[in-house]
């Protein structure tokens, strides 16, 4: 396993969590193009790489586990309200009360599910560094949503970072312990190829709910936020040079 990577995604999801709580006041537009241009970013690579890789590996069946991956998304929805692809849901008074055992369950099993592909032996070379940016970039609006809730709820500074910290450790300890495993058993080894299938059809459904919906009013999709997913396909796009 390659720690430079896993320092990477690490850092991507610190510097999420970290904007809310540092700038008092963050311009409404910024986690919509960011979420637009992540997304993009997530579903160009999770296209042009990842599935090659699983239809490799299992044939036609990774169609199927692909659609099951889209669903267990859609059902992992009910416990983190849709944080993952930009929807905060934050409390409009103090007397409000947000359910955040929910959310955090909700949002460690998606992180969790999103480092076991790193830590899948490909056999496209530029897979998995492909993957390592677009799950970075997925980890910013991700942690820069969940940390935003938070602070809406009040929580203190001193939760705020462990609950920053532990959840940035999530998806590290995930690919670590995926590579660690497959390293040594060929069935988890082979078992992990199902786990990828099911995470590109988290990924798509994320990726597509976030050109559509977040941000926008009535599913429009803005000038600005055309700009932002075209730039964000575009840095997918370069991945290809590291073939």
């Amino acid at each position: 396993m390659n720690w430079i990577f896993l320092l990477i995604v690490l850092l991507a999801t610190l510097v999420g969590g970290l904007i809310p709580m540092v700038v008092k006041r963050v311009n409404p537009n910024f986690p919509i193009y960011m979420l637009a241009f992540t997304g993009a970013c997530l579903f160009g690579i999770t296209i042009m790489h990842l599935l090659p890789e699983v239809y490799h590996e299992l044939g036609h069946q990774a169609g199927i586990y692909i659609v099951l991956g889209f669903f267990l998304q859609v059902a992992l929805q009910t416990l983190s309200h849709g944080t993952e692809h930009g929807h905060t849901h934050v409390p409009t008074d103090k007397h409000q009360h947000v359910h955040l055992a929910p959310l955090l369950l909700g949002l460690s099993i998606h992180a969790f599910m999103e480092g076991i592909p790193l830590g899948f032996r490909f056999h496209d070379q530029a897979a998995l560094s492909s993957l390592v940016i677009g799950v970075a970039a997925h980890k910013l609006p991700e942690a820069f949503t969940l940390i935003t809730v938070m602070v809406h709820a009040h929580q203190r500074a001193p939760k705020l970072w462990r609950i920053l910290i532990l959840f940035s450790l999530v998806t590290p300890a995930a690919a670590l312990l995926a590579s660690e495993l497959g390293a040594h058993s060929a069935f988890i080894s082979s078992f992990t190829a199902y786990i990828v299938a099911l995470v590109i059809g988290a990924f798509l459904h994320i990726s597509t709910t976030i050109f559509y919906e977040s941000g926008t009013k009535h599913h429009e999709l803005s000038y600005r936020k055309v700009l932002a997913i075209a730039g964000g396909l575009v840095l997918a796009f370069l991945t290809l040079i590291f073939e």
